[in-house]
């Protein structure tokens, strides 16, 4: 029992099955695009008509990166500093800073 509990400390984030599936839903059409680029690339396709569609890709990944930090924000980070756990702050601002490079 005791191992057990060494192995699984691992945080997580339950989620409602709408949400699950709107994030879902949104790196089920990112996979689509990555695939479309991965097609341009394979058919010889124009470079810049490929640049157009990484770039929607980009777009794509910001807003999935935005609904789950406003996800994040509003459940995990509100729920730890009701808490007490104030480092959840630290680790927000890390987050934020890598999500920014």
């Amino acid at each position: 029992m005791e191992e057990e509990r060494k192995c699984c400390h691992q945080k997580k984030t339950e989620r409602s099955e709408e949400q699950r599936k709107k994030l879902m839903n949104r790196l089920r059409r990112i996979e689509g695009q990555v695939r479309g680029l991965q097609a341009m690339i394979e058919n010889d396709a124009y470079c810049n008509d490929i640049l157009i569609q990484s770039s929607a890709v980009n777009a794509a990944m910001n807003a999935f990166n935005k609904e789950l930090l406003s996800n994040h924000i509003h459940t995990c980070v509100l729920r730890d500093i009701r808490d007490g756990k104030d480092e959840v702050i630290d680790e927000l601002v890390a987050t934020i800073q890598k999500l920014m490079r």
